[in-house]
């Protein structure tokens, strides 16, 4: 173990938890602004007369957690350009993505000195990949074309 060891070791800790915190209330505004806008459309647009009304706003809806991910994702990726991990945005995004996601295909990796920061992503997108899936569970059987009672 060399003397910066544990250094670098806070260092990712602090950072990751920094950014951690960043893309939890990036997560917790997003989910709050697709519940708002999902709501109006859904009443304005009275989606909830018909099956196809209710399917077309499960779709938006997965659009919009879609797009919650992928500004959270572009976070990380924005930290690893900013850490000079990573030549190009191009590669910082590819790897981001496939750490996020916990897909982790392993033909890219961070440096020694920050890799520490790449698992507590992959910990942070199984987190927050898991509450989306939490949301869009309870919003299908709430306004979606999976009411409870009728399906389950």
């Amino acid at each position: 173990m060399t003397d910066t060891a544990p250094f670098s070791l806070l260092m990712n800790l602090a950072l990751g938890a920094a950014v951690i915190s960043i893309t939890v209330l990036t997560h917790t505004i997003g989910l709050i602004a697709v519940t708002h806008l999902m709501g109006a459309v859904y009443r304005g647009m009275k989606l909830h007369l018909h099956s196809v009304g209710k399917t077309v706003s499960m779709v938006a809806t997965v659009l919009g957690l879609f797009l919650v991910h992928t500004a959270e994702i572009w976070t990380w990726a924005l930290v690893y350009i900013a850490l000079h991990a990573f030549e190009t945005f191009e590669a910082a995004l590819y790897f981001s993505t496939a750490t996020f996601s916990t897909i982790g295909y392993g033909d890219m990796i961070l440096r020694a000195d920050w890799r520490l920061l790449g698992s507590l992503e992959g910990v942070s997108g199984f987190l927050l990949i898991g509450w989306s899936t939490a949301y869009l569970v309870a919003a299908s059987t709430r306004h979606g074309p999976f009411r409870i009672g009728e399906h389950f």
